[in-house]
């Protein structure tokens, strides 16, 4: 991976100060014990405005009440922006944490993703980036964009684009924390590095029966079951090994009696994807095999294909500049190569029409030996997660230019 980075030892102005590191940490807190799920973040909205007009700045709230944007600079009309992106939504999961006391308040919420991070070092980026531009030092405006419901599938990003967050922007950024990657480092990659996600609901009906003569009926507990099994089997035979696609339930449900064939069974789970081109096929070929299995046992199928998100593919030039940014304030050393993950992010709708990248941001503390993985109950972060994250941004805006 090449560096744009004149040489390591360059400085750049825009450092935090003991006092905005403070108070970030404190923002996060805040968050983190007041978690809104997606399209519900009005406190979270709210927080994030305020303390962007203290600033002096004009944030704009989302179209659908929550979630901002914000241009620190002034825009000429021509010159292509830089867009920083952080998520605000919380997870509907219960806080599982102890001995902390920024824990949610609030039952089964908790930020167990990091959006809480994420939106704090967009925002302390902007409250740099302002201060530099007063003072005649930043080269371009930069856009803030604090998104809302990233985890509502197809993900609050297509509405945010819906609502022209992207008009004048010629690049975006943004981070994803990652606690398998220790605070202090980042982790880049060229192409993909999430995978495409989508939600998959299936109804299986038949007419029911006694369970002493199944051949009189549709076994449909039988056919769920082999639904469950033989769909995901059968469709790693229908695509290329190498598009990593992968149908996964997380819910069956069929049946209330032990001698009774049910009318009725549902299946819920998602489609997983590493391949663009196999994503955009996954839906026919997804449709096919579960017709082709469920008719063998004579179940009727009623199939929900939810579209969900492409996966994240970084642009070369965009990561050259994540690249550079971190080179010259935390050295070579703090970066790391990443692999492609199957997890789903709705960063990939801002792709689909403007170059950008997305950077893994480390959180595990040095020396923690916990298993701290996102979507727990349990997930939490070193802080120092947010310097890092703020230095990247302002650092990424100064050179691009």
């Amino acid at each position: 991976m090449k560096s744009r980075a004149p040489h390591a030892e360059a400085v750049l102005p825009g450092t935090l100060t003991d006092g905005l590191r403070a108070e970030l940490i404190a923002f996060r807190r805040d968050l983190h014990m007041h978690p809104e799920l997606g399209n519900q973040e009005f406190r979270t909205t709210a927080a994030i405005k305020a303390r962007l007009e203290k600033a002096g700045l004009e944030p704009e709230v989302l179209p659908g009440g929550t979630g901002l944007v914000c241009d620190v600079g002034e825009w000429d009309g021509v010159t292509p922006m830089l867009a920083l992106r952080g998520d605000i939504d919380a997870l509907p999961i219960p806080d599982t944490k102890v001995g902390v006391p920024y824990r949610s308040t609030v039952p089964d919420r908790a930020h167990a993703c990091g959006h809480d991070v994420h939106t704090v070092c967009v925002l302390g980026a902007g409250l740099v980036l302002s201060e530099l531009d007063r003072q005649g030092l930043l080269p371009r405006p930069v856009r803030l964009l604090f998104q809302p419901a990233e985890e509502v599938l197809p993900g609050g990003a297509s509405d945010a684009v819906a609502a022209g967050v992207l008009e004048g922007v010629g690049r975006i950024i943004g981070v994803h924390c990652d606690p398998k990657v220790d605070v202090g480092k980042i982790g880049l990659r060229i192409g993909p590095i999430t995978s495409a996600c989508d939600r998959l609901e299936v109804s299986l009906d038949g007419p029911g029966g006694h369970t002493a003569r199944p051949h009189l009926t549709t076994d449909l507990v039988t056919a769920a079951a082999r639904v469950a099994t033989d769909v995901p089997a059968l469709l790693a035979r229908r695509v290329d090994a190498r598009a990593g696609l992968a149908v996964t339930w997380g819910r069956l449900e069929t049946g209330h009696a032990p001698n009774v064939i049910p009318q009725h069974a549902e299946l819920s789970g998602t489609v997983r994807c590493l391949d663009l081109e196999s994503w955009r096929q996954a839906p026919d070929l997804v449709h096919a095999a579960i017709d082709e299995v469920a008719g063998m046992y004579r179940a009727k199928t009623v199939i929900d294909y939810v579209r969900g998100v492409p996966p994240v593919v970084n642009e070369a030039e965009t990561i050259g500049l994540l690249d550079a940014a971190m080179t010259i304030r935390r050295g070579s050393y703090a970066i790391e190569d990443t692999e492609q993950s199957l997890g789903g992010e709705d960063f990939s709708w801002y792709l689909e029409k403007i170059p950008g990248a997305m950077a893994r941001l480390g959180v595990r503390g040095l020396g923690d030996i916990r298993d701290l993985d996102l979507h727990r109950g349990n997930f939490d972060v070193d802080e120092e997660a947010i310097t890092v994250g703020v230095e990247l941004f302002t650092a990424a805006a100064l050179l691009d230019s």
